[in-house]
């Protein structure tokens, strides 16, 4: 580095999960280029129950250079290969929306068209018995496989993920302030952040400054007043409560998301404990109603006291303004059903570096980054809703309410497209694949009124084989497969788990 380069001064404020995520992947990536400090106090808590991840957080942890199985030791963490949802599409009912892929596709068509055409001509199979993940999952199996044939993501302590992360980001050069934010000093003529200054008098100066403050988003709305988009219209869950159990039974390598009458629950096992919650709308259930549901609902032990978590979905205008950038909960919000969370804050990182100014902040990356930020929201966001509206379910105002809901036209050309071709299209690089369309809009009970003909081009003989091995295939593979709790405890026993 040149000897007369000054350090981009780069000021990441409030800690946890996208604190430590941003802080972590800045110094390991920018080095000396760049003078790193994190503020937190340890007297604010974290709201922490993102527990359960998404796939493409295994090369976020690659690019950190994380060690999976001391990772996965760390976070007490265990391996998740989809969701299981009950009660969605109508009560007592239930599908899963797995990670990976179901079949296999043609280059014209996806693998539903001919699996559609099977079922036309009398092979009475599930979907489902296509999907590697799926029946490995509902088998309480797990292993790492060759070329990744085996999708995962993983359940963790998201609070000793920070922690994890912590001691990474420390190791490459950031620097830990503790203390609480009092204020936060603008530049009059710039309108830039200049400081932000604590409660024990300390001022800390900066380049660019990265809103992690959660909910509160005491600098991007706090300071900066940049507005935020609700979208409980389309997402009416505006309430959860999360606690910890002991564990009741082996964890399974699978989150579960079980729809009542105002909302759903969740279950997550980790190695060492199960993290439950409740998501629901306050307009059609009391919060002592939901923290009785819950507690009464508890499949093991509580041993930790209920946490209240009331949100608003939506998000927020711009979440990089003049020499603000804000990363996870004060950039918006969109509650847990598919496990997104910590996922935006990888996206919002990576997306970050890549677009890191040398001089001046270019406007263009600002109105960039923006676009990009928004459309994957967008494009989550959607697919949240989806769950929420295609259902049969009527038993309760609240699911009535969902099912005449007004939703976005881009879910409409979704849902609709699906409906009448059984194609589904994947637009700019979008988080969620066709399989995961496919399986959730099967699950909610969308069902294709017609086929791609290049199924039809196949005979019986053909089709019937063709269906056949992939069967075969899939339930051969995971006959082979150990048992899910044996391996985590082989590949990553967490020293607590091990000891008790």
């Amino acid at each position: 580095m040149s000897s007369d380069y000054k350090p981009r001064r780069i000021v990441v404020a409030g800690g946890g999960t996208a604190g430590w995520m941003t802080a972590a992947a800045l110094a390991k990536t920018m080095g000396e280029a760049i003078d790193l400090t994190l503020v937190e106090s340890d007297a604010i808590g974290t709201v922490g129950v993102g527990e359960a991840t998404i796939p493409p957080l295994i090369n976020f942890n690659r690019l950190l250079g994380i060690n999976e199985a001391e990772f996965m030791r760390e976070t007490q963490a265990t391996f998740k290969l989809g969701i299981e949802f009950e009660n969605w599409k109508r009560d007592g009912e239930k599908y899963f929306h797995s990670f990976g892929s179901t079949g296999r596709d043609h280059w014209s068509a996806g693998f539903q068209h001919f699996w559609g055409e099977g079922l036309l001509r009398g092979h009475d199979y599930s979907y489902d018995d296509y999907c590697l993940e799926l029946r490995a999952a509902y088998a309480g199996k797990f292993a790492h496989l060759p070329d990744n044939r085996l999708n995962y993501a993983y359940h963790l302590n998201a609070t000793a993920y920070a922690a994890f992360l912590r001691r990474i980001a420390e190791g490459a050069g950031a620097s830990r302030v503790e203390g609480k934010i009092a204020h936060v000093e603008l530049d009059g003529e710039s309108g830039n952040i200049a400081a932000i200054g604590l409660e024990n008098g300390q001022r800390l100066e900066g380049d660019i400054f990265i809103d992690c403050t959660g909910f509160r988003s005491l600098l991007i709305e706090g300071a900066l007043h940049v507005g935020y988009d609700d979208w409980s219209h389309h997402l009416p869950c505006d309430s959860a409560i999360a606690v910890q159990t002991e564990l009741s039974a082996s964890p399974v390598p699978y989150t579960r998301a079980i729809a009542h009458d105002a909302g759903w629950q969740w279950r997550i096992p980790l190695q060492h404990r199960g993290g439950n919650g409740i998501v629901y709308c306050s307009r059609y259930l009391s919060k002592d109603a939901a923290h009785d549901r819950l507690m009464s609902t508890l499949e093991g032990k509580a041993i930790s006291e209920p946490r209240a978590i009331p949100f608003t979905t939506g998000a927020r205008r711009k979440q990089w303004h003049r020499n603000c950038i804000a990363i996870g909960l004060s950039s918006g919000f969109l509650e847990p059903l598919e496990s997104t969370s910590i996922h935006l804050i990888q996206r919002a990182v990576i997306r970050l570096l890549r677009m890191m100014p040398e001089g001046e902040v270019s406007e263009r990356d600002i109105a960039e980054f923006n676009d990009q930020q928004l459309t994957d929201m967008i494009q989550v966001r959607d697919f949240l809703i989806l769950h929420y509206k295609a259902t049969d379910r009527r038993d309760s105002a609240f699911w009535r309410q969902c099912a005449t809901m007004d939703i976005p036209d881009s879910l409409t050309q979704k849902m609709e497209l699906f409906r009448e071709t059984g194609r589904v299209f994947r637009k700019n690089d979008e988080l969620f694949v066709e399989n995961s369309w496919v399986q959730v809009m099967l699950g909610q009970g969308i069902l294709p009124q017609a086929f791609h003909p290049v199924a039809k081009k196949m005979s019986d003989e053909e089709l019937s084989k063709f269906l056949e091995v992939l069967r075969t295939n899939v339930a051969r593979t995971v006959q082979g497969l150990p048992a899910h709790h044996a391996y985590v405890a082989q590949f990553c026993g967490a020293k607590e788990v091990a000891a008790a």
